[in-house]
């Protein structure tokens, strides 16, 4: 048995509820989870390409632009409060288990990624090789020093409005380029040894590595303002 095979898992659910049918949404012309779908098949990277739904529709979508469905996902790990770990402990598992096929290491796409490019997918690879890392994961840096952050104190019955106090009013004084740099995860994917993933079951360690990318190649899309940046900012980079 071939236990050096390398897996793309794109987890896909169909009861997204801020953005209707997000997954399949009409993005710059093609549905977005197409977007991963065909970034991970032209990479080269991978010997499968899965998705992982609960749904029959974004399934039959999937399989249209190359992507393979051999299960769909359990009842358990398609409601608000599975996280990405229990999907892809669920898919490693299923593969040993119906297929008895074994993936030494797999990468999680998320369905809503169109600014992910191939060079920065296959730079988390080769961290991940080069450093023998727990998972590598693309982050990108806050565009405003967090360490001077407000908070606003509403006023009552007035939820826009409110007065202002620093987090932090040590920093008032400081100029932002002296004031260390934050990052968050970008959200795009993350690369990881299935072995470790499926005893430890989770994805950020102390043996984690991440990537920089600039905001331009970076955008969560939970509303439909964000949807807007991601197109513009296609656009820009296509």
């Amino acid at each position: 048995m071939n236990t050096n095979k390398t897996l793309a898992i794109i987890p896909a659910r169909g009861g997204s509820k801020r953005i209707p049918n997000k997954n399949i949404k009409d993005f710059s012309g093609k549905p977005i989870i197409a977007y991963s779908i065909e970034l991970a098949l032209n990479s080269g990277l991978f010997d499968e390409i899965m998705i992982s739904t609960d749904s029959k529709q974004i399934a039959q979508i999937a399989k249209n632009y190359g992507a393979k469905v051999p299960f769909l996902r359990s009842k358990q790990n398609s409601d608000d409060f599975a996280g990405t770990v229990d999907v892809l402990v669920e898919v490693l598992e299923n593969y040993k288990n119906k297929t008895g096929q074994i993936f030494k290491v797999g990468c999680c796409i998320y369905p809503t990624s169109p600014l992910l490019t191939i060079k920065n997918l296959k730079k988390g690879l080769d961290l991940l090789l080069e450093y023998n890392l727990f998972t590598t994961f693309p982050v990108t840096e806050f565009s405003y020093p967090v360490l001077r952050s407000l908070k606003v104190k509403e006023f009552k019955n007035k939820p826009d409005i409110g007065k202002v106090e620093m987090y932090w009013p040590e920093y008032y004084d400081s100029r932002s380029q002296d004031l260390p740099s934050f990052y968050h995860d970008a959200g795009q994917f993350y690369w990881f040894n299935s072995e470790n993933l499926l005893k430890e079951k989770q994805l950020f360690t102390d043996n984690s590595g991440a990537i920089k990318l600039s905001e331009l190649e970076v955008q969560d899309i939970d509303s439909l303002d964000d949807w807007k940046l991601a197109e513009l900012k296609y656009k820009m980079i296509k």
